[in-house]
């Protein structure tokens, strides 16, 4: 079975523009469609996750909220709309996965320090073989204790830890590469 592409929140609100952009979210999502291209061009299955919520940003029903054109879903793939950041919580996640007998995830994604770690974790817990595509992924600037964290060091830091956890991380054309 091939490695089912999760993208996860590629919304509006996280460019420029939206209510809260990322650091770098165009080139993210760039690479993103060019891995949702390449996973399509093989058949491979594809599902997509919404973030909605009330109040803030990624509100339901805004512009905000509507995943960016460059990775819409067909028609045939599906549409997971969650309200936490852990895709799986609330949602069918789990049961479309092993409706469709995966072992192994691709993911790409926003917030790559929220959404994305909380899924990639939950994804490892549950036994798949996780790979997340780091240069499809962005991340916002942090503050913490009067420390200011840029999204870069933000991302990298995710990302690192990810792969303490179990994750493979690697940039699209690795990962690409390494499952043409």
């Amino acid at each position: 079975m091939q490695p089912v592409l999760v993208i996860i929140d590629i919304q509006r609100d996280y460019f420029p523009g939206g209510r809260h952009p990322l650091v770098g979210p165009d080139a993210a999502a760039h690479v993103a469609a060019d891995v949702l291209t390449w996973q399509r061009a093989r058949g491979g299955a594809v599902l997509h996750v919404r973030h909605e919520s009330e109040g803030g940003f990624l509100e339901a029903g805004t512009a905000g909220a509507e995943i960016d054109s460059r990775v819409a879903p067909s028609a045939q793939e599906p549409v997971i709309v969650k309200h936490a950041p852990n895709a799986f919580v609330g949602t069918d996640l789990q049961e479309r996965l092993e409706g469709l007998g995966a072992s192994a995830l691709i993911v790409a994604g926003m917030m790559t320090s929220m959404c994305v770690d909380a899924t990639v974790r939950a994804a490892i817990d549950l036994g798949y073989d996780v790979t997340v595509v780091e240069d499809a992924c962005a991340a916002p600037d942090l503050e913490f204790g009067g420390v200011e964290v840029d999204g870069a060091h933000v991302h990298a830091a995710f990302l690192a830890a990810l792969r303490g956890a179990g994750a493979h991380v690697g940039k699209a054309a690795a990962v690409v590469g390494d499952r043409s």
